[in-house]
């Protein structure tokens, strides 16, 4: 299995609302792309119909697999306040059945020919919070769980500030753990400025998920994600700044809005716009 082409661009399964390796490929081949970051397969995030014969069935399938992504069972994407009490290893409580829960996708990332896996490490506490400490000491034992297998952990940007992100990344210190970076997820949770955390966040940047995105009107609810070009984002400048910082992973269009149909039209267009972006 070939990698991808620095720059390349691919889809996001789970966007595609497939439930099989063999549709995924289908609708790929439509959009004329054969990259993509895959589920790893948990129910709350993206099923397979394939279950524990995924990996076999991904692997035959000639797809150029960029990443794998966990989601955890119970997340709640209701508001921002529910995915604050239920997302990645925020709740204490929730933390030693998600630790076993990452085993099980660290395993699942190997069986796909992987070395990345991509999830929501949880709201992150802010310096002098109480829980900081043990917030970081969860995180550290993520990334020796996956350093122990060679994979290296990414954390979707957006839950907190690029700044956060940043301190928090030099105070693990682990050369295993990284961004995913969703610069629409900025917007929604109103985060800060996705050009500007390019910047911040630049040597680290694993991975790339294209999404666009309307800050919210209120504050403490949810932005609004829109096609890509149609958002706040600014998506050529934000082609320019990963080229300036150096990044040269694939460009992974994620579309989370609307039935199938509609994304894939969406899908299409932003592929179309990405194409353009990167012939300037």
């Amino acid at each position: 299995m070939s990698p991808p082409l620095p720059l390349s661009l691919g889809v996001c399964s789970w966007s595609l609302q497939v439930t099989s390796v063999r549709e995924l490929k289908r609708l790929l081949e439509g959009l004329g792309v054969r990259a993509t970051q895959i589920a790893c397969g948990d129910p709350n995030h993206a099923s397979w119909e394939e279950g524990d014969a995924l990996p076999e069935a991904a692997l035959a399938s000639g797809l150029v697999m960029t990443g794998a992504m966990l989601g955890f069972p119970g997340e709640d994407y209701t508001s921002p306040q529910s995915i604050k009490a239920t997302g990645g290893f925020g709740d204490p409580s929730l933390r030693p059945e998600r630790l076993d829960r990452l085993a099980w996708a660290l395993e699942r990332t190997t069986a796909l020919g992987l070395t990345d896996l991509m999830l929501h490490a949880g709201f992150l506490p802010e310096p002098g919070s109480p829980d900081r400490r043990p917030f970081l000491d969860t995180l550290t034992r993520a990334g020796r769980m996956a350093a122990d297998q060679g994979i290296t952990l990414a954390f979707e940007t957006g839950q907190e500030s690029a700044d956060l992100l940043r301190l928090t990344l030099d105070d693990l210190a682990a050369s295993n753990l990284k961004v995913n970076f969703d610069p629409a997820n900025m917007l929604l949770y109103d985060m800060g400025d996705p050009i500007r955390a390019v910047d911040i966040l630049g040597p680290d940047i694993r991975s790339v998920h294209v999404k666009d995105a309307k800050r919210p009107l209120v504050p403490g609810t949810w932005g609004q994600e829109v096609p890509l070009g149609e958002g706040e984002v600014n998506i050529p400048e934000f082609v320019d700044v990963l080229k300036r910082v150096g990044y040269v992973g694939p460009l992974v269009v994620e579309r989370e809005v609307g039935d199938q149909p509609s994304r894939v039209r969406d899908i299409a267009s932003g592929l179309a716009l990405l194409q353009s972006c990167l012939g300037r």
